[in-house]
């Protein structure tokens, strides 16, 4: 019985050891990186850190952290970050965040984030690169909101980031229930009037393939860039609007894209008559534009369901055979 008594408290002394000398570990992995992003002309500071979770998580709490990178423009900053993981391995990170403001910027435009019980989980392979193995973030309700005034909303938020057996390609869900913009967003586009506060749904789901792995250089170096798209399912519902995509491409160096991407819209006419009633679209404009919707709706043979493709080709996007303009650049800054 003594002995067994020796054993449990010599296990349990050395449990204590390795508790404590982990968690300085974290603490000082943490103050190293934010003073290398200092030594590279980052703002990046926090007020105090400290440690608790004994004996089995090891939780890092973060008072007023702050980053910028001027190299981006890109800035980040809460009252509070906590970081818990399993002392046994910090590869497993979940994060949580504050309830209270976020301000995130990019160069000198900022916005205002405020999420309930808003939480990360990271999952890194093992090894000093700290390959993404999963990310997916979770919140309640929350609103994006710029000088006071709300932007963007919803009830929750899920995204999802999942590293394939591809080599740095990853697949990515988001699913936003009742998702919601202000009245100014939803006039530009439409009628505050004609359409509901919310959308029905929101999803995405698609899979890209990127330049490199998602690992501690995308902080420390550059983001890895896309050189693949494939959107599997990209859908919203609002009122009797039901938008649905779907498609692939390519992303040469220049972040030009290359490929085909096919939309499917029901109840495309009262999309027109919407816009007519907003007035955010001109009158003269409608007219030519219905005959067109309605000509591509005749050759796809289901006049109430608009069923069309969208190609980029050469830095140009065309609409079926109608061009429409440049294609957009697809760049992570």
């Amino acid at each position: 019985m003594k002995l067994l008594l020796k054993i449990v408290v010599a296990v349990g002394l050395l449990w204590s050891l390795y508790w404590y000398g982990a968690g300085y570990m974290v603490r000082q992995g943490i103050t190293a990186w934010f003073e290398a992003r200092q030594a590279e002309g980052w703002q990046a500071d926090f007020a105090d850190i400290s440690t608790s979770g004994y004996p089995l998580q090891h939780v890092t709490t973060l008072t007023s952290p702050a980053l910028a990178d001027p190299a981006t423009g890109t800035a980040w900053q809460a009252d509070w970050l906590v970081l818990g993981n399993p002392a046994i391995w910090p590869g497993k990170q979940t994060v949580q965040f504050p309830a209270s403001v976020q301000r995130l910027s990019y160069f000198d435009q900022t916005v205002e984030l405020t999420a309930t019980g808003m939480v990360a989980d990271l999952h890194l392979n093992p090894g000093t690169a700290l390959e993404v193995d999963r990310m997916a973030l979770a919140s309640g309700p929350w609103v994006v909101a710029t000088q006071g005034a709300p932007i963007l909303g919803g009830q929750s938020l899920d995204l999802s980031m999942q590293n394939t057996s591809a080599p740095a390609t990853y697949r990515f869900n988001l699913v936003a229930p009742d998702f919601a913009l202000d009245d100014s967003l939803r006039r530009t586009i439409g009628s505050a009037g004609a359409l509901p506060e919310t959308f029905q749904s929101l999803e995405l789901d698609m899979t890209v393939t990127f330049d490199r792995p998602w690992d501690r250089r995308a902080l420390e170096e550059r983001r890895p860039q896309p050189v693949a798209i494939d959107l599997r399912l990209a859908r919203a519902e609002w009122g009797p609007l039901s938008l649905f995509a779907a498609g692939a491409v390519t992303v040469d160096a220049a972040g030009v894209p290359t490929g085909t991407v096919n939309f499917k819209a029901e109840n495309w006419q009262d999309m027109i008559e919407i816009a007519r009633q907003s007035g955010a679209v001109p009158e003269y404009t409608l007219k030519p534009a219905a005959q067109i919707l309605d000509l591509l709706s005749r050759i796809s043979g289901n006049r109430e369901a608009l069923d069309v493709e969208l190609t980029l080709a050469d830095g140009r996007v065309s609409l079926g055979p109608f061009p429409l303009g440049s294609a957009p650049i697809l760049r992570l800054r």
